[in-house]
């Protein structure tokens, strides 16, 4: 088994660590960066953010149970199950999708959303270039590294500020002058001649933003979530605030978990170089979720448990975990959930997916209107 793990500043896209073989002697073959991986679960935070960016709320619920869709004339229909083969929780959260990694309901939601849709923030991120339509292709079934991975999650974690991974921060001439920059964000108060006890300088970031800082907040929230309650709970041991997300691809042949603290993100893949099966039961909880908590435990060590940065703006309610409905003094099972303005948890119940529509091809559901 061979794999890759990058470690990334979030804040500019400095690739602080990088291993991508075991002897360059052997193979030149950099598996973090030229490695076109299958990254399975770990894509899946790209459609539910989609959704959350556009319209929906953590609390939108979405039918986990059976689907099969219609592939078109002389093809089998499709049936994508979850990893528990046959186990499905019914209606529930965008946050228990996320946590529990349910594959019917992202690609409920990804009918509800539109492909294309999904399509535009994957190119956004930088995950693909161009990723087909299909539905298959929500569950993480395109090709990339975990150099676009971490960097596409480090935006996550950033607010939601574009970064360009680099290994150079700053490129001098012969007489000191900076000819070369990577972080281009402008200092006006560091030119100053004297000390004058004023204020710390700020940075004028004129970076593209990718996604809503606040959606980029909801997500890592729920991301939160799969580490202290679900597929990857193995990273709860490093005791700090880690948001993340373990991906296993079909049969087994790759496992991956994307990490991040609040300013340092991980990733890691394992699998064979000719891809195969690992092993009964491995997954990217199993595997490799186990690897980015040791690396945090030592990277953390002697930093304090900062939580992650909540955006101006953002609302914090108490809500039933299962329905996604405002919590009541009776209920049990109440979390924190993030809203936006104007946002709420429902007053209605209403499920994606209760009834479905199936589509006449092996392409996409349009958006919803």
């Amino acid at each position: 088994i061979s794999g890759a793990i990058v470690v990334m500043d979030p804040a500019t896209g400095r690739v602080l660590a990088m291993v991508g073989g075991f002897s360059y002697d052997q193979s030149q073959f950099n598996r973090a960066t030229q490695a076109m991986r299958q990254p399975g679960s770990s894509f899946k935070p790209f459609v539910y953010a989609t959704a959350l960016d556009n319209g929906y709320t953590p609390s939108t619920l979405v039918m986990d149970g059976p689907i099969e869709i219609d592939q078109g004339p002389g093809q089998p229909p499709w049936r994508p199950e979850n990893y528990s083969a046959g186990k499905y929780a019914g209606p529930s959260t965008l946050r228990y999708g996320i946590e529990q990694s349910r594959n019917t309901m992202t690609v409920r939601l990804a009918q509800d959303v539109g492909m294309p849709l999904i399509v535009e923030y994957a190119r956004r991120f930088g995950v693909y270039d161009n990723l087909p339509t299909f539905l298959s292709y929500s569950l993480g079934a395109g090709e990339t590294t975990v150099l676009r991975m971490v960097t596409a999650y480090s935006m996550f974690d950033n607010g939601g500020k574009r970064i360009i991974p680099t290994f150079i921060d700053r490129i001098q001439d012969r007489y000191g002058r900076t000819v070369y920059r990577h972080d281009q964000r402008e200092c006006r108060e560091c030119k100053v001649d004297n000390w004058k006890d004023q204020a710390e300088p700020s940075l004028i970031d004129r970076r593209e933003q990718v996604i809503d800082p606040m959606t980029a907040y909801q997500i890592t929230s729920i991301m939160e979530g799969v580490v202290q309650r679900g597929t990857a709970t193995v990273v709860r041991s490093v005791g700090k605030p880690i948001a993340g997300k373990t991906g296993t691809t079909n049969d087994e042949k790759d496992v991956w978990f994307i990490g991040y603290s609040p300013d340092i993100a991980v990733g890691v893949y394992m699998g064979y170089d000719k891809p195969k099966h690992i092993g009964r039961g491995a997954t990217g909880g199993h595997l490799a979720a186990p690897i980015v908590a040791d690396f945090f435990k030592v990277a953390l060590a002697d930093k304090p448990a900062v939580p992650f940065r909540v955006p101006s703006g953002i609302k914090l309610i108490r809500i039933d975990a299962k329905s996604g409905m405002r919590a009541g003094p009776g209920d049990s099972k109440v979390i924190l959930e993030a809203f936006k303005p104007g946002t709420a948890p429902p007053d209605a119940y209403s499920v994606i997916g209760s009834t479905d529509q199936q589509p006449q091809d092996s392409g996409y559901i349009s958006p919803t209107p």
